[in-house]
Formats: structure tokens, C-alpha cells, sequence
């Protein structure tokens, strides 16, 4: 009788130990996330890349070649990594530099660039009779502006150096993340079996099978979002990147990529993206070319938002604006950016389970007609 009393008292021995030493329970839950983060990069990686390997597979499979059709899998991830590389080539070689001359020159032409702002500035006040040279100097602090993308630079090279220092560690991660992912793209089948066997042997078949359904459909979500707002980035960043280059922009590739990157945060992320490009635009290239680029981006993001998105899409998420707003501000609050871009597929998912659980409530509240007997 008195082991229960004895498991209490341990039980609360063990709480309070952990509530004293509570620095030492997160040292060691850190501790063991830096031992599982290359292999939550594997796995996030190679679910990224079975989408595509998934499309080639396919492909391979419509072949005529019996040898390709029977090595279709192993062809297909084949071909996903040399994609993968020649991506990572041309991100480093290409992008990179770019990216870092563009700033290396916005902020060596920051001077120029606000003395013809604030001309243009005075120029209006001097039309309006107003004071918003004044009002904007105080509020927009170039001093400060240009501390903090000088920061950004050193704190770029820092970052880089550091890197350097740990670059055993960092070779040793990625290498780890790549081979994790490779083994789970070749075991994804006997893997997925796996995992299904032991979650139906521990939960009862109702709960087995409504887990399996809307993990499903969790899954298909997160795919068909990645798909869409990946393919529409491309889009709207090309064509940013495009009209940005014809109006005489230096910064038109660096605009256009983060126009396409901040794509992947419905709402926010275009409208960030635009007052950006617009600012920069007009900070750069004087007024009216910042009028222009505000009515080339604002017409191209209705036509995203009306044409691009709804043909990708398909209806494939229909949630109301409130509800995407609400499920980016939580997934935001809780995992910053990565919490904003899986907080779509997830509310339509869990909105989805509250329609089947009222759709089940209402039903058993209905009550069942009697039937109509013969002599009726």
C-alpha cells in the first residue's frame, strides 16, 4: 500500500530537483537538439527534394527504356542531387556576390542618394508650403540608417569568419544532413510502412486511421504549398526582376529575389516586399521612378493575386483571408519565418478536422425519423 505514496514522493522529488536546476534541464536540451539538428536538416531536406524527385520518377516511369523504368527510383534522386549541387553552384557563384556588391554599393552611394531624396523633399515643400524635410529627417534618421546596414556588412563578415573558424563542424553537419537525407529518400517506402505498423500496433484502429488520414492530408498541404508558392515566386521575382532591370535599377536582381522569397509569406511578405523595393526604387532613382516602380509592383501583385496564385492554388486552401492572417501572426509568434510559411497548410488541415468534428456533432444531434408504417 504504500508504493503508490513512494512513487509520489519521488515522482515530486524529481520536479523539484528539475525546477532548482532548470538551467542545467535547458543546457541539456540544447545540447541534445545541436546533436539532432543535422538530422532535422535531413529530413526537412529530403522532404524538399521529394517533390521533385517524385515528378522525375514518374517521368523516368513513362519511358520506353526498361533499364530506366526499373531504375527509376535511384535515377531520380540521382538526378535530384546533381540539381541540388548545380543549384548550390550558382547560388554562391552567382547570386552571392551579386547580392553583396549590390549593398557594398548602396551603401558606398548612400549619401548621393539622400541628398537627392531630401532635394526632392524640399522641392515638394516649397510647392505645398510644408515642413516635411523636417519631419522626415527626424523621423527617418539617415545616420542611423546607414550605421545599421554598415553593421549588417561587418556583421555579415563576421558571421562568415566565424563560420570559417567552425568549419569542421559546419562540414561535418551538412555532410551528416545530405547523407541522412539521401538514406531517407531510398528508404522513404520502408520507412513510411514502418513508422505505420508501430502506430497501429500502439493505438486503436479508429485512432490509427483518422491519424493516417489527416497526416495525409497535412502532407499534401505542405506539398502542394511549397509546389505553389515556389512556382509563383519564380514568377513574380522574374518579372520583378525584369521590369526592375528595364526602369535602370542597379539593384533590380537583388530586389526581384527578395520579392520572390517574401512570396512564401502570404499577405505580409508581398506587401513588406513591395514598400521595399518601392523605397529603395525612389531612394535611388529619385520620385518619379519610385511612382513608377509603385504602380509596375502594385499592378503585379494583383495580377498574382487575382490570375498566378488562382490557376497554382487550384482551391487548394480555402481559408478566408481573416483565418491566414490569424494562422501567420500565431505560426510567427511561435517559429518566426519557418512559423509563418508551414502556418497555412497547417490551419487548413486543423480547420478541416473542426468541420468533420461539427459535421459529426450536428449529425448526432439530429434525430432519426421514425419510419412511416404500412398503413400510413
Amino acid at each position: 500500500m504504500l508504493i503508490p505514496y513512494l512513487l509520489l514522493a519521488v515522482a515530486i522529488i524529481i520536479i523539484f530537483r528539475i525546477v532548482m536546476d532548470i538551467s542545467y534541464v535547458f543546457d541539456g536540451l540544447r545540447w541534445i537538439w545541436g546533436v539532432i539538428l543535422p538530422f532535422f536538416y535531413g529530413f526537412l531536406l529530403a522532404y524538399i527534394l521529394n517533390i521533385p524527385c517524385g515528378a522525375l520518377e514518374k517521368l523516368y516511369g513513362r519511358t520506353k527504356s526498361g533499364f530506366i523504368a526499373r531504375k527509376k527510383r535511384g535515377l531520380s534522386i540521382i538526378s535530384v542531387y546533381l540539381l541540388l549541387l548545380l543549384f548550390v553552384f550558382f547560388v554562391l557563384n552567382l547570386i552571392i556576390p551579386q547580392i553583396y556588391n549590390s549593398i557594398t554599393f548602396f551603401i558606398a552611394n548612400f549619401e548621393s542618394y539622400q541628398n537627392t531624396t531630401m532635394a526632392a523633399i524640399e522641392q515638394i515643400d516649397s510647392y505645398l508650403d510644408t515642413d516635411l524635410t523636417g519631419m522626415l529627417a527626424d523621423q527617418l534618421q539617415f545616420d542611423n540608417i546607414l550605421s545599421l546596414l554598415q553593421g549588417f556588412i561587418q556583421d555579415g563578415s563576421g558571421f562568415f569568419w566565424g563560420t570559417l573558424a567552425n568549419v569542421g563542424t559546419a562540414i561535418f553537419r551538412m555532410f551528416l544532413a545530405l547523407v541522412t537525407s539521401l538514406y531517407i529518400l531510398l528508404g522513404r517506402t520502408s520507412i513510411q510502412g514502418y513508422f505505420k505498423r508501430a502506430w497501429a500496433a500502439i493505438f486503436p484502429p479508429r485512432v490509427s486511421t483518422a491519424t493516417f488520414k489527416y497526416t495525409a492530408a497535412l502532407n499534401q498541404n505542405f506539398r502542394q504549398y511549397i509546389y505553389t508558392q515556389t512556382i509563383d515566386g519564380l514568377i513574380i521575382g522574374t518579372i520583378a526582376t525584369i521590369a526592375l532591370t528595364i526602369m535602370g535599377s542597379p539593384y533590380a536582381l537583388v530586389l526581384g529575389l527578395m520579392i520572390g522569397l517574401f512570396n512564401y509569406v502570404p499577405y505580409f511578405g508581398s506587401i513588406v516586399a513591395t514598400i521595399i523595393a518601392i523605397l529603395v526604387v525612389a531612394l535611388t532613382q529619385g520620385l518619379t521612378m519610385g511612382l513608377v516602380a509603385t504602380i509596375v509592383l502594385i499592378v503585379l501583385q494583383q495580377l498574382d493575386a487575382n490570375v498566378i496564385q488562382p490557376r497554382l492554388m487550384s482551391g487548394s486552401f480555402s481559408l478566408s483571408p481573416l483565418l491566414i492572417i490569424i494562422s501567420i501572426t500565431v505560426g510567427g509568434a511561435i517559429a518566426s519565418i519557418f512559423g509563418m510559411i508551414v502556418a497555412i497548410p497547417i490551419m487548413a488541415v486543423l480547420k478541416d478536422l473542426l468541420d468533420t468534428y461539427i459535421t459529426y456533432r450536428e449529425n448526432k444531434k439530429t434525430p432519426v425519423s421514425a419510419p412511416s408504417s404500412p398503413e400510413e
